[in-house]
C-alpha cells in the first residue's frame, strides 16, 4: 500500500494523543521538541517535500539522547524510559518509509498507552485511553485496508474494541494477580504523600491545601460522633528547636489499653503514600492485614504503603492508656533542648506553681489559648528561632501544628509528659456510597499528656481556639477560607451532589477494579463456586474460558459463512480474482485484496492503477457497510471492463 497523507496524519494523532498525558511529567525542552518534530512531519506531508536525510536524525536522536541524560543523570528509570519511549517514536515518525514502518509506530503507540497508567490509573485516564486506542486501532484498520473511508474505518475499529471486550474481562478476572508495580524499578516507582515523621510550623497548613484522598472508612454500624474521630499517625516525639520528629522508641514493649471499652468496627481503604503508617481511629485495638504496633500506639505496615490498601480494624473510644509506662519512655516525653524559648519556659514554670495537679495544670494552659486573642489560621506569620515564644506572645496566630507542638513544649517544661499525634480528624460523610472521605486538608495535630491514675490522655489545644474545626471541618473554622482547595469550601447542594456521585464512582472503581487484588479475586471466585483456588486453577480455567470464547465466535463466523457462501460483492471480486489467476497470477488463500493488488502492481505496473480500484472498491463495499446497488452495480461494471 501507499503512504497517503491521511495515513501519515493518523499516526500523527496517534502519537499526539499517547503522549499529551504526560506533559506534566517530561521536562518542558522535550515536549517543545516533540512538539516542533509532530509539526514538522505535519507541514512535510501537506507540502508534499522529502523526508530529512537519515544522518540528520542520528545527529538530532544522539544529541536528545545526551540531552536526557544530562537532565536525569541516567539512563535507566521510569522517568527516563518513558521519555525516551516518547521522543523515538516521535523520531520514528520522520523516517517513515514502508509500511512496516508504520507498523512499528502503531506497536509503539499502543504500548506507551500502558506508561500513562504508571501516573494516574483513574476513571479520567482510562476514558482518554479508550479514545485514544479507538484512534489507533482505526489507524491501523487504515493501513490495512488503503483507501476507506473515515466513518467505517472508526466503524470497524470500534467493532474490534467490542470483540476484545469479553475477552478483556475473562483474563481480568481470571489472570492470577501479580503483587506490586507494574514497574520493575521501585526507586521511582511511588511518589510520597501526606503526613511524614516531622513537623515543623508550616508543614501540616500547606499539607491542608490538597485536596487529594487520603483514605476512605465505611463504619460496621453507627459511627462515632465527628469529635472522636481522630485518625492516629506518627506519633513525635524529639524536638529540636524547630521542629517535632519520631525518632525511635525508648522500649519495645508492646503498649496496654486498660478498662477499654466502646468498641468500633470499620474498614478503611488507603491511599498509597509511600510510608509505613496506617492509620486508625483512637485507640487500635485490632487490625485485619500483618502490621506493628509500635509502644506509642501507632500502627506501622511491615512494608510502605505503596498500593491502595483495604483493611479492616477495631478502635475503643474509652480507655486507660499504658498505665505502667516504662521510665524510660516519660523521661524521653519531658526531654527539651537547651536554650530554647526562656520565656514559654517560665510561663509554664508559673502555671506550675499555681497548679494543684496535673490536670489543672492543662486547663490553665488550654484557658490561657482561650482567652488572650489566638486566631487559627492557615497563613501565620514566619517565626524566628523561639519560635513557642514568638508564637505564644507575638503572633499568636497559627495552625493546628503550632498550637499541638507549643502546647507540648509548655507541658514539658512544666514537667508533665507529653508528646504531639499527628493523624487526621472528623471526616466528610458521602450519603451515596455510605461510607467516610478524609482528604489531605483534613490533616491535623493535636497532644497526648501523661497522667498518673489515667495513662495518656488525648488534649487538642485546637478545640479551645477553633471548636469549630473538631465540630464541623476546616471550612467552619476559617473565617477566610478562599486559600482552602475548592472542595473544602463549596457549600452549593447541586455541586456536593455531584462531588458525592463521582466519588462514590471513583470508590468503586478503587475497589473492584484497580483493588482487585489477590484477596479480592480469591474472594470473588469463591463466592462464584471455585474452591480451594490455585493459581495453577486460576491458569486452567483462564485458557479454557479464553478457548471457549475464541470457539464461541469462530462458530459464529462459520455460521455467517455457511449463510453466505459467496454474497454479491465476493463474486464480483472473485471475478476478477479468476481473470488474473488465468494470466498466471492467482491469489494465495491467505492474501487480503490491498496485499494482492500491492503484489500484482509490483508484477504488472501497468495494472497499478485499475487493480488498486478495484481492491480499494471491494474494501469499500464488502467492509465500509457502503454495498449499495448503485456501488455494487459500479463494482461489477469495472470488473468486466478489466482487461490484461
Amino acid at each position: 500500500m501507499k503512504l497517503t497523507a491521511p495515513l501519515i496524519y493518523g499516526l500523527i494523532a496517534c502519537i499526539l494523543l499517547v503522549s499529551a498525558p504526560h506533559a506534566g511529567h517530561l521536562p518542558l525542552w522535550v515536549s517543545a521538541i516533540c512538539s516542533a518534530l509532530l509539526a514538522w512531519r505535519a507541514y512535510l506531508t501537506w507540502n508534499g517535500n522529502p523526508l530529512p536525510a537519515r544522518w540528520l536524525l542520528l545527529v538530532v536522536t544522539f544529541a536528545c539522547v545526551l540531552a536526557i541524560a544530562a537532565t536525569f543523570h541516567t539512563l535507566f528509570g521510569r522517568e527516563v524510559g518513558v521519555t525516551l519511549l516518547i521522543l523515538l517514536a516521535t523520531l520514528k515518525l520522520l523516517e517513515i518509509r514502508a509500511v512496516r514502518d508504520v507498523t512499528v509506530l502503531i506497536y509503539l503507540s499502543c504500548f506507551i498507552i500502558i506508561t500513562n497508567f504508571f501516573y494516574s490509573q483513574s476513571i479520567p485516564t482510562a476514558l482518554f485511553m479508550l479514545v485514544t486506542l479507538l484512534v489507533i486501532m482505526a489507524t491501523w484498520v487504515h493501513m490495512q485496508t488503503g483507501d476507506l473511508a473515515f466513518k467505517p474505518r472508526l466503524r470497524i475499529a470500534g467493532i474490534l474494541l467490542l470483540q476484545a471486550i469479553p475477552l478483556s474481562l475473562i483474563i481480568f478476572v481470571l489472570f492470577p494477580r501479580v503483587q506490586g508495580p507494574l514497574w520493575g524499578m521501585p526507586q521511582d516507582a511511588y511518589a510520597s504523600s501526606g503526613l511524614s515523621d516531622s513537623m515543623a510550623p508550616g508543614s501540616l497548613s500547606r499539607l491542608s491545601l490538597s485536596d487529594a484522598v487520603a483514605f476512605r472508612v465505611v463504619f460496621n454500624g453507627k459511627a462515632p460522633p465527628s469529635d472522636q474521630m481522630y485518625w492516629r499517625g506518627p506519633v513525635l516525639w524529639d524536638f529540636d528547636g524547630t521542629s517535632w520528629k519520631r525518632g525511635r522508641n525508648a522500649t519495645l514493649l508492646r503498649p496496654v489499653l486498660t478498662d477499654a471499652t466502646t468498641p468500633v468496627d470499620y474498614t478503611v481503604t488507603l491511599e498509597a503514600h509511600n510510608k509505613p503508617w496506617l492509620f486508625v481511629l483512637d485507640m487500635p485495638a485490632k487490625i485485619s492485614i500483618p502490621a506493628d504496633l509500635a509502644p506509642d500506639f501507632q500502627v506501622l505496615s511491615r512494608t510502605p504503603v505503596n498500593a491502595r490498601t483495604r483493611y479492616s480494624a477495631t478502635s475503643l473510644l474509652s480507655y486507660r492508656a499504658n498505665l505502667g509506662e516504662p521510665p524510660q519512655q516519660l523521661q524521653r516525653a519531658l526531654a527539651l533542648p537547651q536554650g530554647y524559648n526562656p520565656q514559654a519556659r517560665k510561663l509554664a514554670a508559673e502555671w506550675r506553681t499555681r497548679s494543684d495537679s496535673d490536670m489543672a495544670l492543662v486547663r490553665t494552659a488550654l484557658d490561657y489559648f482561650n482567652r488572650n486573642g489566638f486566631e487559627y489560621s492557615l497563613e501565620p506569620p514566619l517565626l524566628g528561632t523561639d519560635s513557642v515564644d514568638d508564637f505564644i506572645f507575638t503572633t499568636k496566630k497559627g495552625f493546628c501544628e503550632h498550637y499541638a507542638g507549643s502546647f507540648v513544649f509548655l507541658m514539658r517544661a512544666a514537667g508533665l509528659p507529653s508528646r504531639v499525634v499527628t493523624g487526621y480528624q472528623g471526616g466528610e460523610y458521602n450519603n451515596l456510597g455510605g461510607y467516610y472521605i478524609l482528604r489531605q486538608y483534613d490533616a491535623h495535630a493535636w497532644a497526648e499528656v501523661w497522667l498518673r491514675e489515667r495513662g495518656w490522655v488525648r488534649i487538642d489545644p485546637t478545640a479551645a481556639i477553633a471548636p469549630a474545626r473538631i465540630q464541623s471541618g476546616l471550612n467552619a473554622a476559617l473565617p477566610n477560607n478562599a486559600t482552602l482547595p475548592f472542595l473544602a469550601r463549596t457549600q452549593s447542594p447541586l455541586l456536593l451532589k455531584l462531588r458525592f456521585n463521582l466519588d462514590a464512582l471513583t470508590n468503586q472503581w478503587n475497589q473492584w477494579v484497580l483493588g482487585y487484588n489477590t484477596e479480592r479475586q480469591f474472594a470473588f471466585l469463591t463466592r462464584l463456586g471455585m474452591e480451594d483456588i490455585t493459581w495453577k486453577k486460576l491458569a486452567v480455567n483462564m485458557l479454557s474460558g479464553v478457548a471457549l470464547l475464541v470457539g464461541i465466535f469462530t462458530l459464529i463466523m462459520l455460521r455467517r459463512l455457511s449463510a453466505h457462501p459467496a454474497d454479491a460483492v465476493q463474486a464480483i471480486w472473485l471475478k476478477a480474482c479468476r481473470k488474473l489467476e488465468k494470466a498466471g497470477l492467482p491469489r494465495a488463500p491467505h492474501e487480503g485484496a490491498m496485499d494482492y493488488a500491492a503484489r500484482i502492481a509490483a508484477a504488472r505496473p501497468e495494472l497499478s492503477e485499475d487493480i488498486h480500484d478495484l481492491a480499494a472498491r471491494y474494501a469499500s463495499l464488502r467492509y465500509g457497510g457502503e454495498a449499495g446497488k448503485d456501488g455494487l452495480a459500479a463494482f461489477g461494471n469495472a470488473v468486466r471492463a478489466f482487461k490484461l
